[in-house]
């Protein structure tokens, strides 16, 4: 999947122009599981769907398997599979039912069904009603429609909303079996330490902007030494003393985490100074929630409004539902 200076305006109701997304370069390579973040209002559901011909975008390019999209479109679609929207269902049919309902029309052999259901872990819960299942359920079987024209591309945009734990952890495996399995999943979501535990790579956005991209050892790895945390008496004569410095100082609990220092010493230092002498100080470990919010901390959420250079030849949206009453994750 490619992107390439991938832009989209549209008018909210109230009139104001929003840019959802600005000059976008995304890659995503083949094989694995690759997270898609940003803040909510950043634009990566509106690049979903305009990968998937379901929004026009005002400028840019985008592949799909080397194939330009939206007009190669159906050359590509047997090989891609999206849970992008709450999928519909018969309620009192059985979830095998379902997706029998489905596949039949496409001439897809029953095997298929069998195979997604134990993909997806409900191959013994198949013949319950669909109207019964909990929402982790409904995921998945949501997931297992996607699988039955065996896509080499899955995309999933947030497909852990309002579970509970179990439920998360659930999705959580199978996607991982999945991306083992040699299908590249598109996994949109806001659950950073989940992704961490499933992505091999990210992208992370911002404002419609492309804030950083690579695998999640490296992005992480590049974070480790750049937080200290730090233990003193006095936190918030320390946070003046530190901010004063030139440091970010964030106040948590009984610490202070401090951003921008590249040797711990000269945070030991600039406090014993100014008479203040810390009675801890550690590195934190990079993760992956602490890169996503160094990244996005300056970001202004909402987009740029009212008249915006260079827009003058922009086919603005304003009514294609893609934008859904604001909601822009």
């Amino acid at each position: 999947m490619e992107t390439a200076g991938l832009r989209k305006v549209y008018r909210t109701r109230a009139g104001r122009r929003v840019v959802a997304v600005d000059d976008l370069d995304l890659v995503v390579p083949a094989g694995g599981v690759h997270g898609f973040l940003g803040p909510n209002g950043s634009g990566k559901t509106t690049t979903i769907r305009m990968l998937l011909g379901l929004a026009r975008a005002n400028r840019g390019e985008m592949r799909l398997f080397g194939e330009t999209v939206p007009a190669r479109l159906p050359a590509v679609m047997d090989r891609v599979g999206a849970v992008v929207e709450e999928p519909k269902f018969v309620p009192t049919f059985s979830g095998r039912k379902n997706l029998q309902l489905l596949a039949r029309p496409l001439g897809i052999p029953s095997t298929a069904v069998d195979a997604a259901l134990e993909q997806v872990g409900l191959d013994t819960r198949d013949r319950d009603r669909y109207g019964g299942y909990s929402l982790g359920m409904r995921q998945r079987l949501a997931i297992a429609a996607t699988l039955l024209k065996q896509p080499e591309l899955l995309i999933l945009d947030e497909p852990t909303n309002g579970l509970d734990p179990a439920g998360i952890r659930d999705i959580r495996d199978m996607i991982r079996g999945l991306g083992e399995s040699g299908v590249t999943v598109l996994l949109s979501s806001h659950i950073l330490a989940e992704v961490q535990q499933v992505c091999h790579s990210v992208s992370i956005i911002g404002n419609g902007h492309l804030l950083a991209s690579g695998p999640v050892a490296d992005l992480v790895g590049d974070n480790t030494l750049s937080v200290v945390r730090v233990y003193v008496a006095d936190p918030d004569a320390a946070t003046g003393i530190l901010e004063a410095a030139g440091y970010h100082v964030a106040r948590a609990g009984d610490h202070l985490d401090v951003e921008g220092a590249q040797h711990p010493e000269d945070i030991t230092r600039a406090l014993a100074d100014r008479g203040h002498y810390v009675r801890a100080l550690m590195p934190v470990r990079g993760d992956l929630e602490s890169v996503f919010l160094q990244l996005t901390r300056d970001v202004t959420l909402g987009g740029a409004s009212g008249p915006l250079p260079g827009d003058l030849d922009d086919t603005e949206d304003t009514d294609d539902g893609d934008h859904h009453g604001e909601d822009r994750r």
